[in-house]
């Protein structure tokens, strides 16, 4: 699994997984525009049900400059998980420099308890660039 998700981090009993990719067709270089996209799996390894009600964003381009995206769900979605279930989806960034790094939190409940489960750093790297860790 680590072949096809290299970047993972488990909270509470909850693994997120990530797999970017740099996205050479929608990107312009020449323009400064860069683009990923990156896929999610949410695997709920917990006892309980639990249900992603929002996301917080951190996202931070070669020179430094960091953006916070907060927003409910995922994908238009609030999907609920069971136990040893996952869920999917597929999104994705652009920047205006030819690296960068996201990571941030899902705010999951389960039994009407929220609490923040961690989505692992990964890079935004585009084939040749420097990479930014």
């Amino acid at each position: 699994m680590k072949a096809f998700f290299p970047y993972a981090e488990t909270t509470a009993g909850i693994t997120v997984r990530v797999a970017p990719r740099y996205l050479d067709e929608q990107s312009d270089p020449d323009s400064g525009e860069w683009a990923w996209s990156y896929h999610i799996r949410v695997e709920n390894g917990s006892t309980d049900d639990v249900q992603l009600l929002s996301r917080h964003w951190i996202i931070t381009d070669g020179d430094g400059r960091v953006d916070h995206v907060r927003g409910e769900g995922v994908v238009g979605d609030q999907p609920v998980i069971v136990p040893g279930g996952s869920y999917d989806y597929v999104s994705g960034c652009p920047l205006p420099t030819s690296s960068g790094t996201m990571t941030g939190t899902f705010t999951m409940a389960a039994r009407e308890v929220l609490f923040d489960v961690a989505i692992p750093l990964f890079s935004l790297d585009t084939p040749g660039a420097r990479v930014v860790h």
